[in-house]
């Protein structure tokens, strides 16, 4: 056993299928490796102590909104048959909260690897996720396991609810990706009750919209592997109408759309449930994100980040989180 260790995970988004993966469709999601998470645990001589942002002191006495984190601390103390261990663990994370971004996902992912690295023990994929969704399903009641598989994840995901949850080829290129928060917190339960009445009071309206928004994230499936940059911004843009028509966007997000674009982005739309939260615009290139970022936070976001495709990676097969994480 080691004397400290550290595990790390990413925030998410999803790229595609916001809503429509709700009833079926696919979506793809991505982590972001410039949003991250770090869980540090040092062996200490008596205690065990929690150190983030939302708790300060013994983890027997922390707070019920973090009912997930102390179960799951639980349940890997009696994994590893440690139960009297003593530790510090610190969580450091740069995800804001209630944005969509899988916050309690990443915390839980970055956790379980923390105590695997500090046991030098090494830890399948399949194991890393069930493992966080103990945590995921407290929090959250019914995760699909999208926020854990993406937090995790060194690829984008491919995800259809209840079927398929997998890595998928990405193409490296010099794209960008530009996310803003609006410093608005989305209302995910208000957004999804929203497209479902018009489901059911406008059929003829909302169906269409949800079966293209399925049809988008096939299409830029393809267009990913293929670092089509043309195809996966004007495939953005239709998402953002499809979604704004479903009543999911707000003006600030419109307004921050129609800024990216102004400014080459080669497409935009809003990320997550809407009705606040973030937006995301694709750039050519570095230069070109960090103007469509300044811009965007002289518009009003509150926070922006980039991310390089440069970075993304592609494993197949069985994957091992092995103490490097």
């Amino acid at each position: 056993m080691k004397e400290k260790a550290t595990g790390t995970s990413y925030a998410k988004i999803i790229f595609f299928g916001e809503h429509s993966v709700v009833y079926g469709k696919p979506a793809v999601a991505i982590p972001l490796y410039s949003v991250d998470v770090s869980a540090t645990l040092e062996r200490t001589v008596i205690g065990q102590t929690i150190h983030c942002r939302y708790f300060d002191g013994p983890i027997s006495q922390m707070n019920d909104n973090l009912q997930g984190v102390r179960v799951l601390i639980d349940r890997l103390l009696n994994l590893f048959e440690a139960n009297e261990l003593s530790f510090r663990l610190t969580i450091e994370s740069k995800v804001p909260a209630e944005r969509g971004m899988g916050s309690s996902a990443a915390t839980a992912i970055a956790l379980v690897r923390a105590f695997f690295n500090l046991f030098e023990k090494p830890l399948s994929r399949l194991e890393l996720l069930t493992l966080a969704d103990i945590e995921e399903k407290i929090t959250h009641g019914n995760p699909s396991g999208l926020d854990a598989a993406t937090a995790s994840s060194e690829a984008p995901i491919w995800f259809i609810k209840n079927q398929v949850n997998e890595q998928i080829e990405f193409h490296r290129s010099n794209l960008c990706l530009v996310i803003a928060d609006s410093g608005i917190k989305g209302k995910t339960s208000e957004a999804v009750s929203l497209v479902h009445n018009n489901l059911i009071d406008e059929p003829d309206m909302a169906m269409p919209l949800i079966d293209q928004l399925g049809q988008i994230a096939t299409t830029a499936r393809q267009a990913l592997a293929d670092s089509d940059q043309v195809t996966l911004g004007r495939l953005m843009s239709q998402s953002q109408t499809d979604l704004a028509k479903l009543g999911v966007s707000t003006k600030a997000l419109d307004q921050f759309c129609q800024i990216a674009i102004t400014y080459n982005a080669l497409g935009a739309k809003l990320t997550g449930s809407g009705l606040g939260g973030c937006m995301i615009a694709l750039a050519k290139n570095q230069r070109d994100a960090q103007i469509i970022a300044t811009k965007l936070r002289q518009a009003g976001a509150t926070q922006t980040w980039i991310q390089s495709f440069k970075n993304y990676e592609f494993t197949t097969g069985e994957q091992h989180d092995n103490l490097v994480k």
